[in-house]
């Protein structure tokens, strides 16, 4: 029935079991007392919100099992700690598919050799059984093209920008001596 993360856990403790209790979130720097710490299981405590530095200082965690809590998602730099994480469990939560959720998406897809399940869309209703990933794969489709971002190169040109398109030609003149692209934008 613990309600809030212990204070006085051993430092050299690797494996941790804090599961089916009733901690409904976790502050900064929960953890910073046992770096050692490889498994951390918080499964079933009905955890809503991670402060972002709630994992801080657990470089050595190779497991971290969330799953079955209240998540809707994360805020940016929750995981950014975890260099060494290897398996994330994220299932029974209920994530919420909105701009919110892109961090974590990010975050494993340039983490590949984490390896995650339980991601998927509980709300809202539209995209509820969606895979997280289809969710912001399709955030992207319904950009209109004319509105996508636009490159230094399509910018009209004004009096300002004269200078600029004179250094360009010179980085053109660059390039095909030395071989090397620079763009430089400013």
């Amino acid at each position: 029935d613990l309600k809030k993360v212990p204070s006085n856990i051993p430092p050299d403790i690797v494996k941790l079991d804090l599961s089916n209790n009733k901690i409904g979130q976790l502050q900064a720097k929960e953890f910073e007392d046992v770096s050692e710490l490889k498994i951390l299981n918080l499964n079933s405590n009905g955890i809503a919100y991670i402060d972002p530095a709630a994992f801080s200082g657990l470089n050595n965690l190779e497991e971290l099992d969330l799953s079955n809590n209240s998540l809707q998602n994360f805020e940016y730099g929750v995981l950014e700690d975890l260099y060494f994480l290897k398996i994330l469990w994220l299932r029974e939560n209920p994530w919420r598919c909105d701009y919110n959720i892109h961090y974590l998406f990010y975050w494993l897809k340039h983490h590949y050799n984490v390896h995650y399940n339980g991601l998927e869309c509980k709300t809202p209703e539209e995209y509820k059984g969606w895979s997280v990933g289809k969710y912001v794969r399709s955030y992207y489709e319904e950009c209109p093209k004319d509105k996508m971002p636009i490159y230094p190169e399509t910018f009209d040109l004004d009096k300002d920008d004269e200078e600029w398109e004179r250094h360009k030609e010179q980085s053109v003149q660059t390039v095909k001596k030395h071989g090397v692209i620079v763009t430089v934008i400013g």
